[in-house]
């Protein structure tokens, strides 16, 4: 007697006391995530008059810029580790190389050793950012709204908590270490997580398929393409128009690359790439553009637009996530129009004496960047959402590129100070406009593309179980010319009654390979395709044992006149289907000489309950 494998429940038990776990995620995404995206922009030049003379300062500007690169080739990388390194790990990893970097930073005295700083706050940063977006992924649903939110307010607000510890610094070392403090609280929660997640029962978060790890890795290529494009554009000294025509390309390669895939992750890409390009580039010229030294309320005046805005990206989030889980693909677009307004109140508003006039412009930016994301993760999978972050932080760099390719020409043949306030607040407008038409591209794009369904169309989570679905349906004739029926097939003849014998497990069967009386057993195997195995008399067409019967082999798909099975997963399970004779199966069998063969198909005839006769 045959027994069952003992199989496990696809869905694993969840942790003892999920809310404890939620609390310390909470905790981290409002500290970490910030702290992460805070390593992106390069604020050396605010404090150049305190650069030693003995060092390049050129040089050493350029690879104080080397954070963004590492950051967006790591987010990647991590996103295809994290099949076989846990989340707590990681972010405990993450967390430790930004703190090793505080502490470098206050002993980096050359540039080798900022730029080794620098790219390993990086790193760090890059695993910060995916690793807990997926951490949040299978939990609470506020908790997912959070980390938008937190993430829509850390891309408008970096460039200002940037710059806020430099205000009267007398070392140019703080750009290395601005948050030391928040590091430490970070690390500590991040341990405690790990603590807790090790005795609440190590629940598994979610991990990319074999097809989404493969996009991981192709979306690693524009990310180091464009990053040797920035390094060399500050290394070679570019003219304007060279470095807009490749920040040009660089943005068409990465909406190029969002393409790929099904529809519902083709949006998610295309509002990661508009995002990406335009929120942090253009929050950190308005800053620039506000700050005291050039007429505006500095940052001491911005920081209540900025919480009023922040407040209203994680409010507007939250409210997506949970009374709109349905709305995704017109809420997405929608999102993207806001920024597209918040775009265009920066031409009206910007410069401002007053800082609070300033909270319309970033409201708009943040709140459509939440509503846009919120709604297009929650058509996703986890691994299509690191994909379409991936091309976010793309987008960054090539945004910064398009913005400074901007300013480059903006700020040519500049002779005074006032020529240069106007030319900087000119190429804010300038830049303003190209983002705004550059949004709504992406929107008509994600809208064209909409309607082409892609051939992934299918759940991301599902894709690898394509190759498991069988080429034709278990029921129905084949198509013409396909070949003949034959015994045993699961194939059904519409035309001519038949008798239909579904084997259940019982007393005497264990369905695996029964051996009840009569031969009513009908073997497991032939429910996949390989015929039908009894044991007993009484049974024509099937392979019995008993007294003077002979042997007749059945063929199931795959399997010709007695030919080799091949084991192919039907998907679901079919109905063993044996025609009857009439005579054969009540009456006595005809008969036939030795010397006659056994026909190899029996002769279709009509089943004992049809009334009419033969």
């Amino acid at each position: 007697m045959a027994v069952p494998p003992n199989l496990r429940s696809p869905h694993p038990a969840g942790p003892r006391h999920p809310w404890l776990l939620d609390v310390l995620l909470g905790l981290l995404i409002v500290a970490a995530l910030p702290l992460a995206i805070v390593a992106i922009p390069n604020t050396l030049s605010v404090v150049a008059r305190l650069l030693p003379g003995d060092i390049d300062q050129v040089g050493l500007m350029r690879t104080h810029g080397l954070a963004l690169p590492a950051l967006m080739l790591t987010v990647p990388l991590v996103a295809v580790a994290l099949r076989r390194v846990q989340t707590a790990h990681l972010l405990v990893a993450g967390l430790a190389l930004v703190a090793v970097s505080d502490a470098a930073g206050g002993y980096a005295a050359s540039e080798l050793l900022v730029g080794v700083v620098r790219v390993l706050r990086g790193i760090g940063a890059g695993i910060i950012v995916p690793v807990t977006l997926v951490a949040v992924w299978d939990r609470r649903p506020a908790l997912r709204a959070l980390w938008v939110g937190v993430f829509s307010f850390g891309l408008l607000a970096a460039q200002a908590l940037a710059l806020w510890p430099l205000d009267d610094v007398s070392s140019w070392k703080v750009t290395l270490q601005p948050y030391p403090m928040v590091t430490g609280v970070a690390l500590a929660l991040a341990a405690a997580y790990l603590v807790a997640w090790m005795l609440l029962g190590r629940p598994a978060g979610p991990a990319p398929s074999a097809k989404e790890r493969s996009r991981l890795l192709l979306a690693a290529v524009p990310a180091a393409g464009i990053a040797v494009v920035a390094v060399s554009t500050a290394t070679e000294g570019w003219r304007a128009v060279p470095v807009v025509l490749l920040a040009g390309v660089a943005v068409a390669g990465l909406l190029a690359l969002a393409s790929i895939g099904a529809t519902a992750s083709r949006t998610l890409a295309y509002t990661m790439v508009a995002v990406g390009v335009v929120l942090l580039p253009s929050a950190a010229q308005v800053t620039l553009v506000e700050l005291g030294g050039l007429g505006g309320p500095g940052l001491r005046g911005l920081w209540i637009p900025y919480t009023v805005a922040g407040l209203l990206a994680i409010a507007a989030s939250v409210a997506v996530r949970l009374l709109a889980r349905a709305s995704g693909r017109w809420l997405a677009p929608l999102g993207l129009l806001a920024m597209v307004i918040g775009l265009c109140s920066v031409r009206l508003v910007v410069p401002s004496a007053d800082g609070l006039v300033l909270a319309v412009p970033f409201s708009l930016l943040a709140v459509g960047a939440a509503v846009a994301l919120t709604a297009a993760l929650q058509e996703v999978g986890a691994g299509a959402a690191v994909f379409g972050l991936s091309l976010c932080f793309a987008g960054v760099l090539a945004g910064f590129l398009l913005g400074t390719g901007v300013q480059m020409a903006m700020l040519d043949g500049v002779t005074s100070a006032q020529q240069l306030v106007d030319s900087f607040v000119g190429a804010l407008h300038w830049w303003a406009l190209i983002g705004g038409f550059l949004v709504v591209a992406i929107i008509v794009l994600a809208a064209v593309m909409a309607r082409r369904p892609g051939k992934d169309d299918v759940p991301d989570d599902l894709a690898d179980l394509g190759s498991a679905l069988p080429d034709k349906p278990c029921g129905g004739m084949p198509p013409e010319g396909e070949g003949r029926l034959v015994w045993g097939s699961l194939v059904k003849d519409e035309g001519c009654p038949e008798r239909e014998v579904v084997e259940a497990a019982g007393p005497g069967r264990d369905g695996v390979s029964g051996s009840g009386p009569a031969g009513e057993g009908v073997a497991g195997p032939s429910l996949e395709g390989a015929g039908a195995a009894g044991s007993g008399p009484g049974r024509e067409g099937v392979s019995g044992s008993g007294p003077g019967r002979e042997r007749v082999e059945a063929a199931g798909p795959g399997r010709e006149d007695g030919g080799e099975d091949e084991d192919r997963p039907t998907g679901a399970i079919p109905r063993v289907v044996v025609p009857v004779s009439a005579a054969g199966a009540f009456g006595k069998r005809e008969s036939r000489s030795d010397d006659e063969p056994l026909p190899a198909v029996p002769p279709q005839a009509l089943s004992p309950e049809d009334t009419a006769s033969p």
